[in-house]
């Protein structure tokens, strides 16, 4: 299929480009308000009660669908950018956490019943409770529950790069998936929109898996005329130490001569090291040795796009 550069939305049919036009004209209305990336970014007493909930729900949906976690994050930031930080009280935080998971629970038809969610931090809340923290929350989020979310866009963007070979398209979303997966956390990527946070994970995706085609997977994302260019930018770079810290990870699996998984349907989990104060954190890989791993995935990279350049034209 032939791919229209200067109006993307062209290349699919009139109900797929419908449906992804809604997607760009609307995302806003599923982020937290402006002014929470910076209300974080200047209050560490603010960082630490997002991070400190956001462990408790990791802790409460670990056995579930890793969208669910992602949703009930999304839920957590929306209510606290329109509500306001809460009192960093245990109970608070664990009420709202359970309250954000099991709203995400009914929403992607997950069953469930509370004693899934209650665990063994030391608090029980009765059924009551948590419904009436379930209507605030859904107060703040304006009863939108269907949040439009980076994966909502990953089937947009991956079309633009014209891959023919189902394995790498695979292994590109995964990459990027892994990608969205960590970037909920740092908070330096509140501020991008769910489109571009998807451009960027595709992108820098890509640039690690098939770097000679980058370019071009770079111009035909840009001109798409919903991508603000300069926040493709700024949210690509601040990926970067995301990106750096998944490459060993990256390695194995383009290496492996079996075919990429997607990391949607596998259980989202991370290392002991990744749990610290309950968000995903750097590695305690030094910069000397993350600088290695990147020749070495870059270097692998490089010879696999040769090998297959022949073939897969971008």
């Amino acid at each position: 299929m032939e791919f229209n550069l200067e109006n993307p939305l062209t290349n699919f049919n009139d109900s797929h480009s419908n449906a992804f036009t809604s997607l760009f004209l609307t995302e806003s209305e599923h982020m937290p308000a402006e002014n929470y990336f910076q209300s974080l970014k200047s209050k560490d007493f603010d960082i630490s009660v997002r991070r400190e909930t956001i462990s408790i729900i990791s802790q409460l949906s670990c056995n579930f669908d890793p969208l669910l976690s992602y949703l009930a994050v999304n839920y957590l930031d929306r209510f606290l950018s329109s509500q306001g930080m809460l009192e960093p009280k245990p109970w608070i935080l664990r009420l709202l956490a359970i309250s954000c998971v099991s709203l995400a629970a009914k929403m992607k038809g997950t069953e469930f019943s509370l004693f899934d969610f209650q665990g063994d931090g030391g608090f029980i809340f009765d059924t009551q409770t948590i419904e009436r923290m379930e209507v605030l929350i859904l107060g703040a989020l304006k009863w939108r529950m269907r949040s439009i979310t980076p994966f909502s866009f990953i089937a947009y963007f991956i079309s633009l790069f014209k891959l023919k070979d189902p394995s790498l398209k695979q292994a590109i979303k995964a990459r990027a998936t892994e990608i969205i997966f960590k970037a909920q956390n740092e908070i330096k990527l509140l501020k991008f929109r769910p489109s571009i946070i998807a451009a960027s994970a595709l992108l820098s995706a890509a640039h690690e898996l098939l770097p000679l085609q980058y370019p071009c997977f770079r111009k035909a994302t840009s001109n798409c005329s919903y991508v603000n260019k300069e926040n493709l930018l700024q949210c690509y770079n601040a990926m970067q130490d995301i990106v750096i810290d998944g490459y060993e990870s990256v390695f194995d699996m383009v290496s492996s001569s079996v075919t990429p998984v997607n990391v949607l349907d596998q259980q989202f989990s991370s290392t002991e090291s990744e749990k610290t104060n309950g968000t995903i954190t750097s590695s305690s890989t030094s910069r000397s040795e993350r600088g290695i791993k990147r020749r070495r995935i870059i270097g692998y990279c490089d010879n696999l796009t040769v090998q297959i350049s022949r073939i897969q034209q971008c």
